[in-house]
């Protein structure tokens, strides 16, 4: 039988919806073979996963995705088999999170122009120990009834182009890159057709970025085709991943988007040269 894997998955400890006990529960379920944690900026749900992956049968890598920015763009980079335990990295990290709760009260300001009063408390409430986000504004703006749906409070108020958007302290890219190179990590550019920014895909090799995430939830196959070739272009691996969230956008992505096993292999090898340098 195949073995399967996917390279991007969330906890609640940033914005997604399930434990990471349950992360590799349902990973079981879907018949994956591997999976990779990389919750926004927070590594605090490595462990349970590592330890729920090690009692069950599920290779669960270390990982994080950091929201970094290249020409005041924002942009996001997965760091894979990370020295999560690093304590310069784990205090930027913090110092990235509690700009994401600055964020929060800021963006809550600007939703009071548009009759939208929503507590606080109730959107750290929402986010538990993890790393807080615009999704749990949404979903706190839900349950109070201002929209009907998460998509809608993206789309109408809080989402990148929306007027109660407001942006958070982020790393350069180039930075970004080098702290996962410096823990041990493998740096790959997440879901570039999201993003919408190829542009900056040379000035990242030359950061030493290692991968591109061709396979995403989001990607169409001519997009998925497109970042292969780039790949290859530019001498970078692939990786791929259903970037699931659990509920929280609306349905369960995991086992949308499955690689086969030879990518882990691809960033494990990359991780070696990268701790041998």
């Amino acid at each position: 039988m195949e073995r399967l894997a996917d390279l991007h998955v969330h906890t609640y400890l940033s914005d997604g919806t399930f434990s990471p006990k349950e992360v590799v529960e349902r990973a079981k379920d879907m018949g994956l073979s591997c999976i990779a944690i990389t919750d926004h900026d927070c590594v605090d749900g490595i462990e349970p996963a590592l330890e729920a992956g090690e009692k069950i049968g599920i290779e669960t890598i270390p990982g994080v995705e950091l929201t970094a920015e290249e020409k005041n763009v924002e942009v996001h980079i997965l760091g894979f088999f990370i020295n999560y335990k690093d304590e310069p990295f784990l205090k930027l990290l913090k110092t990235i999170r509690q700009s994401r709760v600055e964020r929060i009260y800021l963006m809550i300001e600007k939703l009071k122009k548009y009759n939208i009063v929503i507590d606080p408390e109730e959107v750290f409430k929402t986010s538990g120990p993890g790393s807080v986000g615009r999704l749990h504004v949404a979903f706190v703006m839900e349950k109070d009834g201002y929209v009907s749906s998460v998509k809608e409070a993206f789309r109408r108020y809080i989402g990148d182009r929306a007027p109660c958007y407001v942006k958070h302290f982020e790393i350069s890219a180039k930075n970004a890159i080098s702290e996962i190179k410096r823990i041990g990590g493998v740096a790959v550019f997440a879901h570039p057709y999201v993003m919408g920014e190829d542009r900056f895909i040379p000035q990242f090799v030359k950061y030493g970025l290692t991968g591109i995430e061709a396979y995403h939830s989001d990607h169409p196959t001519s997009a998925s085709k497109y970042y292969v070739e780039l790949a290859q272009k530019y001498k970078l691996i692939i990786t791929g991943g259903s970037d699931c969230h659990g509920l929280g956008k609306g349905e369960i992505l995991m086992g949308k988007v499955k690689v086969p096993y030879e990518l882990v292999e691809g960033l494990k090898r990359c991780a070696e040269k990268t701790r041998n340098i």
